[in-house]
């Protein structure tokens, strides 16, 4: 498959599962696509390298810096809306691969109602596979390795659609373009 495409493809199969992809030109194009997605709502963001690189954590409605577990899960029980990059992101099933670490603690994915999460194109892969090759014992390098498909949903009370049950019930993924 050619690279190039990777990000076209991810982005179709994103949305085809009811979240939304944005891509933009450069890191400096990040933070006012941020400010529009969150528009009036509050924000905890990881730690990751990459956001502040973007100028996330500068953002006034935007928390950061967290290294206290307790004082961290108290925020992102209150935030709107949780803000992550991403370590990986699989082209094939439009899913962000989250390796937990004290720079990308998982519950900022999962707890609020919302998740954004900002990374390179460069992490773009095809598939599992590749992933599994690019990091053949995950497990050496995390504890937990999350693969985010969509927004949460489940159809499990009377085959009844319902999002947001178990993690966020809206997801958006901005790419920006290396």
């Amino acid at each position: 498959m050619d690279r190039n495409r990777y990000g076209t493809l991810f982005g179709e199969n994103l949305e085809k599962l009811a979240g939304k992809c944005i891509f933009v030109e450069k890191t400096a194009d990040v933070v006012p696509t941020v400010a529009e997605l969150l528009h009036g709502k509050t924000a905890v963001a990881s730690n990751a390298p990459f956001l502040a690189e973007c100028g996330v954590t500068g953002l006034t409605q935007v928390k950061s810096g967290f290294t206290d577990r307790e004082a961290l899960r108290a925020i992102c029980a209150t935030a709107d809306v949780g803000i992550t990059s991403a370590d990986y992101a699989l082209a094939e099933t439009g899913t962000l691969v989250m390796l937990s670490s004290a720079q990308e603690a998982r519950m900022i994915s999962l707890l609020p109602p919302a998740h954004i999460a900002v990374f390179p194109r460069s992490r773009l892969l095809v598939n599992l596979d590749e992933l599994l090759l690019e990091l053949p014992n995950p497990a050496e390098q995390t504890s937990s390795m999350v693969l985010i498909t969509g927004p949460s949903r489940t159809a499990d009370i009377e085959q009844i659609l319902v999002r947001g049950v178990h993690g966020p019930g809206e997801i958006f993924a901005v790419i920006v373009e290396d």
